[in-house]
């Protein structure tokens, strides 16, 4: 019998995930060097929006960004959880360096494969940049931070990612987060706004099924990791938006009555015809409610920058 101690925490987490009523996997496990390229990808289609909104921000607003993240001019921390590729983070860090100011940048992403990119992409095109990534969780992150008393840390939280929670998973989280935080920290966080319902479906059911892969890619990663024999054709990716709740989210749908096996689990598993496997909550917010979110949870909303469209916001949070 295979005990969970033989197992890596993806295995424990997809059997947890697939034993339950709702079926449901992580969509962190979206992100292994596969499902990496295809999300690079989804950030270049049209129909993303979020990527060039938080970018426009960066680029035009990059000055307001830096008064409010050093206004004395004093050496800080900037930590990024879930730094992904870093094409956006890049802008704010040139500007920075330009600005004359002593910082350093630890990026955090629990995929080795992206951090390894992003720092072979900053090395070559900041190499005068002090760039330190840590391959960990987000409160393990935080965690090791604390070892650097001397200077404010300053954490970014970007790419609409605090979207991935539920609104009680939120709060617990920022919560969380805060009580890492000391007196005149900051936390820049990408914020995704709601919005006519069509163009955010339109970023999750886009129709050269770009997103369709990504959210299919996990059903391979369990063939190929796990030793599962799911027929990618049994199944169908599936989007829907609900505009009071402000969530997009993600299925799999499986399209016939089967029985998938994972043998590097000993495990098996049933579908119904119809039934699916929720993969990704993405939620949307309004101003007003993330300023309830801000008090919430300890923290006071110090500046907002939004894009041209109003389609999106870079909210700079401090501790009460």
């Amino acid at each position: 019998m295979i005990t969970t101690t033989q197992l890596s925490q993806f295995a424990i987490d997809t059997m947890e995930g697939l034993r339950k009523p709702q079926k449901t996997m992580m969509s962190k496990y979206f992100y292994d060097a596969k499902g990496d390229g295809i999300f690079q990808q989804i950030m270049a289609m049209p129909e993303y929006y979020l990527t060039r909104s938080e970018m426009e921000i960066f680029q035009h607003q990059k000055d307001e960004i830096f008064s409010q993240v050093c206004p004395k001019g004093l050496p800080f921390n900037l930590i990024e959880l879930g730094a992904g590729d870093g094409s956006k983070t890049k802008v704010l860090l040139k500007h920075f360096l330009k600005m004359g100011i002593d910082f350093t940048y630890y990026p955090v992403d629990i995929s080795q494969n992206i951090l390894k990119e992003l720092v072979a992409m900053l090395k070559e095109e900041i190499p005068e940049l002090d760039v330190r990534p840590l391959h960990m969780d987000y409160f393990e992150a935080l965690k090791h931070m604390e070892q650097f008393t001397g200077r404010k840390n300053v954490t970014m939280f970007l790419g609409s990612n605090i979207g991935n929670f539920s609104e009680e998973r939120l709060e617990e989280f920022l919560i969380k987060l805060q009580g890492y935080f000391k007196p005149n920290d900051k936390l820049l966080l990408g914020v995704d706004l709601k919005k006519d319902p069509d163009i955010i479906l339109n970023a999750y059911n886009d129709k050269p099924g770009i997103t369709a892969s990504f959210n299919m890619n996990l059903l391979d990663r369990m063939n190929n990791e796990l030793g599962a024999d799911f027929d990618l054709h049994g199944f169908k990716h599936y989007a829907m938006y609900e505009p009071v709740t402000g969530e997009a989210r993600s299925y799999l749908v499986s399209l016939k009555e089967q029985v998938v096996r994972l043998d590097e689990l000993d495990f098996e598993v049933a579908f119904e015809t119809g039934e699916c496997i929720h993969t990704e909550i993405s939620k949307k917010y309004s101003v007003s409610r993330l300023k309830e979110l801000s008090e919430k949870c300890g923290f006071v909303t110090s500046k907002n920058f939004y894009d041209t469209k109003d389609y999106y916001v870079n909210t700079m949070w401090e501790v009460l």
